[in-house]
């Protein structure tokens, strides 16, 4: 089973790169696939890739669900 998790983008890089964050967790993804993307927006990932964008509240709601699963911390 693959998981697509909303991350918060911290900085954007060059390159069509990003790094964001999830629990204070830092990697750097490929934002090749989204466009208009700043940071603090958050973005649905997928092995490396953002998938698109999402909006905040929809972000938060998001990953209280995935706390309450146990999937992410809260």
């Amino acid at each position: 089973m693959c998981l697509a998790i909303p991350v918060q983008v911290t900085e954007l890089l060059d390159g069509d790169m990003a790094k964001v964050s999830l629990d204070g967790v830092g990697k750097v993804i490929s934002l090749a696939l989204v466009e208009d993307v700043s940071v603090g927006d958050y973005v649905i990932l997928h092995v490396g890739y953002a998938l698109n964008k999402l909006d905040p509240e929809e972000a938060q709601k998001t990953l209280e669900l995935l706390a309450e699963a146990g999937v992410v911390a809260s």
